[in-house]
């Protein structure tokens, strides 16, 4: 340590000591001993006088063999590898230059133990944010495992969602897995809900169905935009996963295999129905999706504030604060910034 920074430590200690802190306490933060600071302020003065090792050690690398070392790691032919590799090799070849923990300590201080070619890992930046204002701009889909009678063998569940209304809009229950299956039930359901060309965005993960070459062509057909999670990162595509969870976690999902495609498809249409039309989903206000994607939410929010302002005039000792908030939600987002994500949780902290 230098004779500034010891200064400074007994400064620091003697400001402590004069508020009123013990000299014990102070040392502790600064991570030294009180018998040091005391050694220290009988010689202010002095500095560390310490000499260091009198000899070099016998066995240590000398600057030739250091370069060496160095000049072999970043060659083309070994600048991929780790010290296990490239010293088996060098043996292989008859050649010894160091061991593997020589060459850990020279390249850790040459700062050459990250990748030392430009065959980094491939960096995969977070999908772009999504803002839903209105129905059918924004949807969401992905395909989800139901079981068959034969071990093994499943029944692949294509499912989309609307990401401002929740409501499904397309759903089709096949044997395997196919971009074509894919691009039949995205053409289906566009037609359905009469999406106009460039004014939708189709979210997915990265499987094979969803960046095939014909769902691919289908979407480029229908004027629609394909945005796509990163690999293996399931927080990029909330809405469809917690959709797939509401569909198994049901009591009427069966605990035992789908005894035939028809038997699953019968289930999941009832499902549907269901979800569209009875659940009350608890992201949009606990609105039916159905509801909220024919606009007919706001009547029923207001219908809900007028309920709760004449519940709290009739009896206000009840309420201590503003009554629920039923404000209509405007705007739903799919992989949100990070900044949005700071002021939600700002605004969940400031609820609790």
């Amino acid at each position: 340590m230098s004779l500034e920074d010891r200064q400074t430590c007994m400064e620091l200690v003697c400001e402590a000591e004069t508020s009123g802190a013990t000299g014990e306490a102070s040392c502790e933060i600064l991570e030294l001993s009180l018998r040091t600071i005391q050694r220290w302020k009988m010689n202010p003065l002095q500095g560390d006088q310490r000499k260091g090792p009198i000899a070099v050690a016998a066995n240590s690398l000398t600057d030739e063999e250091e370069k060496m070392i160095i000049a072999t790691v970043t060659s083309a032919k070994f600048q991929d590898l780790s010290p296990w590799q490239i010293v088996s090799r060098l043996a292989d070849a008859g050649q010894y230059l160091a061991s593997e923990s020589s060459f850990y300590r020279v390249m850790n201080k040459n700062k050459l133990l990250a990748h030392r070619s430009k065959s980094q890992p491939r960096k995969h930046k977070r999908p772009l944010e999504l803002i839903a204002r209105k129905p059918n701009e924004v949807w969401s889909w992905d395909i989800t495992y139901l079981k068959s009678p034969i071990k093994g063998m499943y029944y692949y569940l294509y499912l989309m969602e609307d990401v401002f209304s929740r409501m499904i809009v397309g759903w089709n229950i096949e044997e395997v897995e196919s971009a074509e299956h894919a691009a039949r039930l995205i053409d289906d359901a566009c037609d359905k809900q009469g999406i106009s060309k460039w004014k939708l965005t189709l979210h997915s993960d990265n499987g094979g169905p969803m960046k095939g070459a014909t769902m691919l062509a289908t979407l480029q057909r229908l004027g629609v935009l394909p945005s796509f999670s990163r690999p293996s990162v399931s927080d990029d595509n909330p809405y469809s996963e917690s959709l797939f969870k509401t569909l198994k976690y049901r009591p009427s999902y069966p605990d035992s295999a789908f005894a035939s495609l028809e038997e699953a498809s019968e289930w999941v249409r009832r499902f549907v129905e269901w979800y569209n039309t009875e659940h009350l989903h608890s992201g949009i206000k606990f609105i039916t999706p159905a509801s909220r994607h024919y606009g007919n939410d706001k009547a029923i929010l207001q219908n809900r504030e007028k309920v709760y302002a004449a519940a709290k005039a009739a009896n206000p000792m009840r309420w201590s604060g503003p009554t629920r908030n039923w404000t209509h939600i405007t705007e739903v987002r799919l992989n949100p910034g990070k900044k949005v994500k700071v002021e939600n949780e700002m605004l969940r902290n400031q609820a609790a």
